[in-house]
């Protein structure tokens, strides 16, 4: 856990709010809860988060569009809350950038779990450089580049299915191992999560992501990452 991490629950629910700065407190998060989009905006300006718990069902803005307007301005790591049911939301969710996803009711020992996952993906890693096609990754800084030197951000789930079709080059990986190597859970029947961020991660990449010539689908298979990787040395 990244030691005093400041945690922005967004909910509209006071009890679920209340629970979660009780208990994310005593593990020693820096929790702050706010009921709305307005109260996002305000902790934002004043102390930013370094992960959000976003509930999708709120009065006014709700957490899609408030999703929509945090990833135009930052990768910020975003958990969603979502209903017993919710696919088409957890599906409109992950297009929009989110990291991971937890359906109500939850328990705080599931949530604590992701929410660790979460800040550890996002804080970095080894000093390494990895080449492919026209890109470079940079695992340390957790950059994307192009060869022309564009930057292209990610949010941590892009970036960890990345890294993971980075490791495994050539090698058909399914859903289940995706999500297992990625988030380090398994697959539901209707999880889509997969397949949502293989299409976010190609229309970054690819040149034509209805024709994708670096993450291939494999009919009855999964997905590969159908290109050499080159690690190079750091600058």
């Amino acid at each position: 856990m990244i030691p005093s991490a400041h945690v922005l629950v967004v909910d509209d629910d006071r009890e679920i709010g209340e629970l979660l700065v009780r208990a994310l407190g005593a593990q020693g998060f820096r929790v702050t809860a706010v009921e709305d989009g307005a109260g996002l905006r305000r902790v934002q300006a004043e102390d930013p988060a370094d992960v959000v718990i976003l509930d999708l069902m709120l009065p006014g803005e709700d957490g899609l569009t408030l999703l929509r307007d945090l990833r135009r301005r930052s990768a910020l790591p975003v958990i969603m809350l979502t209903a017993v049911g919710g696919e088409p939301d957890r599906v409109a969710g992950l297009e929009l950038g989110a990291d991971d996803y937890l359906p109500k009711p939850f328990t705080t020992r599931e949530l604590l779990a992701r929410l660790r996952a979460v800040l550890r993906r996002a804080g970095g890693g080894v000093d390494e450089i990895l080449d492919f096609a026209t890109w470079r990754l940079d695992v340390g800084r957790r950059r994307l580049t192009a060869r022309d030197g564009m930057l292209v951000e990610l949010t941590s789930g892009e970036y960890d299915l990345l890294l993971v079709f980075l490791r495994h080059p050539r090698q058909v990986l399914n859903r289940d191992e995706l999500l297992d190597l990625a988030r380090g859970r398994v697959a539901g029947p209707e999880d889509r999560t997969i397949d949502v961020q293989v299409g976010r991660l190609r229309r970054k990449l690819e040149a034509d992501p209805k024709a994708p010539d670096l993450i291939k689908t494999v009919r009855g298979g999964g997905y590969m990452l159908a290109t050499e990787v080159r690690r190079a040395d750091p600058p």
